[in-house]
């Protein structure tokens, strides 16, 4: 042993408080995360009469158990988690303690979040989208154009960039307004061929029939297999940045509730294939994942979509506190 461990819990965690302030010089909203976690560890410890010098890693599981089970998320326990060891790594550093409690201790796994998507309302809505007061018009055809191709496709944001006019080599992909088709280069430099609807061809033509008031005419005879589809003002190819700018402002103007960001169109337009087609397999090739367990998180929207139309219509949805009224 180093040193005598100090007398109370109370000294113990004060010690170690002062040292993280001092020593690591914590700013005072992470300094009151640590007293928060260490708070609770000395709730548990003494309701369970236990010394914090005494807590073995069973206790720390039961009070993991007992966090979860009033609620907490896995990633907020993860982060108390932390918060404990961080202080029994001190401990140990001292001599008081053999070995640290929290070390092998995990958090629950947190369930991964649905995706964000769109019901089908807000996403006709903010496809058709009439600006109203003075706009730009050129602006207004090349982002009807994305959204058109970002909900109507599936297209990630990557994929809608990189497209280019014509078929060349060593480019990203090019879209095919003849035969209705965008060839894309996806994740894992997979190639994938995706449908382009009738309202997207249409959105496109009326963007690439303005789209030269951009392409500056020092760049005029470049060779349009090298030409992006997708421009910003000064000419230059749009970035990911500009294009998430622009579906922001968009859906904001739109009425929408949440901005939209691009995969969020990703996800509607997976969402509502599958609530219409009800063909994993498909709504998998079209969205190119090469498993179909990644592209099942789908049917959790789509159940839910269900759920909510069995809530508004099944007389036995109704709860016992709404009763039928005759």
């Amino acid at each position: 042993m180093r040193d005598a461990a100090p007398i109370s819990d109370a000294d113990l965690v004060a010690q170690y408080l002062d040292y993280v302030r001092v020593e690591k010089r914590l700013a005072a909203r992470t300094l009151a995360l640590y007293t928060e976690d260490l708070r609770k560890l000395s709730a548990f410890a003494q309701a369970a009469r236990v010394p914090l010098l005494s807590v073995q890693a069973t206790h720390i599981r039961r009070w993991v158990a007992r966090m979860h089970a009033l609620g907490r998320s896995g990633r907020g326990i993860a982060l108390i988690l932390s918060g404990w060891r961080g202080f029994y790594t001190w401990v140990g550093r001292q001599g008081w303690m053999p070995q640290n409690p929290v070390l092998d201790v995990r958090a629950p796994k947190s369930p991964k979040p649905l995706p964000k998507a769109l019901d089908v309302d807000d996403a006709l809505r903010l496809a058709d989208h009439e600006p109203m007061g003075e706009s730009d018009p050129v602006a207004e055809a090349r982002n009807r154009a994305m959204v058109e191709l970002l909900y109507g496709s599936g297209l990630r944001l990557g994929e809608l960039l990189g497209l280019r006019l014509r078929p060349g080599a060593g480019q990203g992909g090019w879209v095919d307004l003849q035969a209705g088709e965008a060839h894309v280069l996806g994740k894992g430099s997979k190639r994938r061929t995706v449908p382009v609807g009738a309202v997207a061809i249409e959105a496109l033509q009326n963007w690439l029939a303005v789209r030269g008031q951009w392409w500056p005419l020092a760049q005029a005879a470049c060779a349009e297999a090298e030409q992006p589809v997708f421009l910003g003002r000064r000419g230059a190819q749009l970035t990911p940045q500009q294009a998430r700018v622009a579906l922001k402002k968009r859906s904001l103007l739109a009425g929408l509730a949440t901005p939209v960001h691009p995969h969020m169109l990703r996800h509607s337009f997976a969402s509502h294939l599958l609530q219409a087609s009800g063909d994993l397999r498909a709504v998998q090739e079209l969205l190119g994942h090469a498993s179909i367990t990644t592209t099942q998180v789908y049917t959790r929207l789509d159940f839910q979509h269900l759920a909510r139309a069995y809530d508004a219509a099944h007389p036995r949805a109704k709860r016992a506190s709404e009763p039928d009224k005759k």
